[in-house]
């Protein structure tokens, strides 16, 4: 034990050594993720079709499947500076707490105002919408992350921040809300009369919660039918796993740095962002037959898109007016359960990581609700973080694999992502610690019904 003692509680690496070119997965897999479709032709999507809907210089980021590596301009790196590199954390306690025999580390994404990872894509998104000389950009946001992050991002540079956030976080989570308006932004519950996709919503499904899907179909309605604008995401497409690949270069560097490889990387999933970024050079190697490594998406049971979704193409919103992704899909009319993991709760997954999840080169679980806010209280109370609701799904899929390992005598390495912080989230603790969180799985019927209005491909 004292050899490991050598490894420091935080890994840090210095200024010098954070990355400066982004990774593009893409370039090393033998099967390429399916191109978006137009919904109306059914033809792979066009530079300029999506040019009136996205930035310019992003669609072709979106596009490009065999550039390895995209330079990461001086501005965003120097914005990055402000609260990268973030520490690679060696779980110490929590081993100590769990008497296991593995090695538990976890990359912390949480130590900016934002809050979570999100902050990494924001800030490249905003910066290539202020070059293209923009008025302003468009978005949905979950629980909050993304649009707290972009709104940071677009006061930093001067740039208008419309925001529609998902209603029952809206409601869940004032203070989020609250943080996008301090930071100048515009916040709309969606679905909102304020778009015309958002009031047919509402007629077909009076009372709804909302969904991402649905907040995204406002967000883009709003976009597209303003001069000046563009709409930005915060998950799901290439370009944004693109942007988040620095967390996976900084955690691979950070461990090469004290001589450590992984046997598992655990990452939570609800669009994939933050598992694509996490795992992104470490699949690269595992592309390319240069390692191996166990890596493993965790999702929220109540919208489990891996787990129990189909893989086929369609919409990326609920309001059928984005194009069409092919991804592990529940249905883009899908609504779940209020659930507390607002950023887990879309309806499918990222088309780079159902490619990855297709081909056999990384697997899914998922967990229920309540479980996960064990874990997470687990965590926090030994490791000193209030973790985000999503994170703690990967937490507690790197809990239990770590109690295996005390069952088994293996000395497993261990890696998760933890997103951000649950500062924010303290509803949720509240309903978890007074006996009111309840664990609502989809049926199969519910989930057959939603599967059987996919769109009908040619």
């Amino acid at each position: 034990m004292a050899e490991e003692k050598k490894i420091p509680y935080k890994i840090y690496l210095e200024e010098s050594e954070m990355p400066k070119a982004w990774y593009n997965v893409r370039a090393d897999m033998k099967n390429k993720p399916a191109p978006l479709l137009n919904p109306g032709t059914h033809q792979p999507m066009t530079a300029e079709e999506l040019g009136g809907v996205f930035c310019e210089e992003l669609v072709q980021q979106e596009l490009d499947n065999d550039t390895p590596y995209f330079e990461i301009p001086q501005e965003i790196r120097d914005f990055y500076k402000m609260y990268r590199p973030s520490p690679l954390v060696r779980a110490y306690c929590l081993e100590e707490k769990l008497q296991t025999p593995a090695k538990i580390y976890y990359k912390f994404e949480g130590n900016n105002t934002s809050g979570s990872h999100k902050l990494n894509s924001a800030i490249a998104q905003a910066y290539y919408a202020k070059k293209q000389g923009l008025k302003g950009v468009t978005t949905e946001t979950g629980a909050g992350q993304w649009g707290t992050a972009l709104s940071m991002a677009c006061a930093y540079l001067g740039l208008d921040c419309k925001v529609y956030m998902v209603k029952v976080s809206y409601e869940q989570k004032p203070f989020r809300r609250e943080v996008m308006r301090t930071y100048g932004a515009s916040v709309v519950p969606s679905p909102s009369d304020t778009t015309a996709v958002g009031r047919k919503i509402l007629a077909e499904h009076p009372g709804t919660t909302g969904s991402l899907g649905c907040a995204i179909s406002e967000a883009v309605e709003v976009a597209v039918s303003n001069p000046g604008y563009r709409y930005v995401l915060g998950s799901v497409l290439n370009q944004v796993l693109l942007h988040q690949s620095v967390i996976g270069l900084e955690t691979k560097a950070a461990l090469d740095k004290v001589g450590v490889k992984p046997d598992m990387i655990i990452g939570c999933a609800g669009g994939g962002s933050n598992l694509g970024g996490l795992i992104s050079p470490f699949m690269g190697e595992k592309l390319r037959g240069e390692a191996d490594y166990e890596i493993v998406a965790v999702e929220p049971a109540s919208c489990p898109s891996f787990t129990r979704g189909v893989y086929a193409y369609d919409f990326c919103d609920t309001g059928m007016v984005c194009p069409l992704a092919k991804m592990y899909t529940l249905g883009c009319d899908f609504i779940p359960a209020p659930n507390h993991a607002g950023g887990l709760r879309y309806h499918g997954m990222s088309p780079v990581l159902s490619q990855l999840y297709a081909d056999g080169l990384m697997k899914a679980v998922s967990v229920p609700q309540t479980a996960v806010f064990e874990a997470a209280e687990e965590f926090a109370r030994v490791e000193g973080i209030l973790p985000a609701p999503e994170s703690a799904h990967a937490i507690k899929v790197a809990m239990d694999e770590a109690r295996r390992c005390k069952e088994t005598g293996e000395e497993k390495t261990i890696v998760f992502g933890l997103t951000g912080t649950g500062y924010f989230d303290l509803v949720a603790y509240q309903k978890f610690h007074d006996g009111l969180m309840d664990d609502y799985i989809p049926t199969d019927e519910e989930l057959a019904a939603f599967r059987a209005k996919l769109p009908k491909m040619d």
